[in-house]
């Protein structure tokens, strides 16, 4: 057994923690505009290569990590994505470092390379995003919240306090603010009812699978 592997099973809150950690970190990589115009392209394939390694490991370790589907998790993830689009001029939204995540603009219009990291993008933010975030959210903050021993506290606790500033930080940490807090509250619902995570593993990965497919085919590249 590694080093890490030994720590993600002597700590609970480690193996929650800090995959979703340096994920972060690597994403705020992709806002350093003086890396150059590529930089953020080469993060993201890094970050989800990275985050696909760190899934790998703590599969283990964290039991509630499993896919699940259901015909809840289907409609949630069909609607959020709806919702994301369809509110998405409604709203003022907080700053964004950059341009649109457009790499045509980038390596060339219908360029291979381009097309490599659209596709990039769009995986990783279907199979690689979901588990890490809904473990660290989900699964760690909104039960921390409730209890410090948080496995005690059974998925599907309701929680009122918890259930709020849960969401809230989901939503402030994305560009789409509102579009996050409520994108957070109908996965938390997912989670209380179904007493799993896999169900909202699933309708994000939907959700984000759609918008990627939105992004691609209309070319709306700020939702990257």
């Amino acid at each position: 057994m590694t080093f890490l592997q030994k720590k993600f099973e002597s700590s609970p809150e480690f193996v929650r923690l800090v995959p979703f950690g340096i994920f972060l970190v690597l994403t705020y990589c992709q806002s350093l505009e003086f890396l150059g115009k590529m930089a953020p392209y080469w993060f993201y394939l890094i970050k989800t290569l990275v985050g696909a390694w760190f899934i790998w490991e703590m599969r283990p370790f964290v039991a509630e990590m499993r896919w699940a589907i259901s015909w809840e998790a289907i409609v949630v993830g069909v609607a959020v994505c709806v919702l994301w689009v369809g509110i998405n001029d409604f709203y003022p939204k907080f700053s964004k470092a950059g341009d649109p995540s457009n790499p045509h603009l980038v390596f060339g219009l219908n360029s291979g390379v381009a097309w490599f990291f659209a596709l990039v993008h769009l995986l990783g933010s279907t199979f690689v995003v979901p588990p890490l975030e809904e473990v660290f959210y989900r699964s760690f903050v909104y039960r921390y919240l409730v209890k410090i021993d948080f496995l005690s506290v059974p998925l599907n606790r309701f929680h009122a306090m918890s259930f709020v500033v849960t969401a809230i930080i989901f939503g402030v940490v994305h560009y789409e603010w509102l579009a996050g807090i409520l994108c957070g509250i109908a996965f938390q619902w997912l989670v209380i009812r179904k007493n799993r995570l896999g169900d909202a593993m699933t309708a994000h990965a939907i959700t984000n699978f759609l918008l990627g497919l939105w992004v691609i085919w209309k070319g709306d590249w700020k939702f990257w």
